[in-house]
């Protein structure tokens, strides 16, 4: 499986529902919480073209966006096939 990042905050509730979807799919990410320290702010902008809202969310080098295309690609049942190495 590819390495899943989100860039997040505790307090957002999109950021709650995108773990929500990977934890039901039993998929392992690394959550990096942007408000715990501002510089990751700044590299998850630099990574994401410029996007500032959270989350951010990459599979591999891929970056998804947000919670909504991350649902999005769950169901056109694009999000499994993405997941795979």
């Amino acid at each position: 499986m590819k390495p899943v990042e989100i860039y997040l905050t505790q307090w957002c509730p999109f950021c709650t529902r995108a773990r929500m979807l990977l934890d039901h799919k039993g998929v392992a990410y690394n959550a990096i919480d942007v408000d715990a320290d501002p510089s990751l702010r700044k590299v998850m902008q630099e990574r994401a073209g410029g996007a500032h809202t959270v989350p951010q969310i990459f599979i591999g080098e891929a970056h998804v966006g947000g919670c909504d295309e991350l649902f999005a690609l769950e169901r056109q049942g694009q999000l499994d096939p993405m997941l795979e190495d």
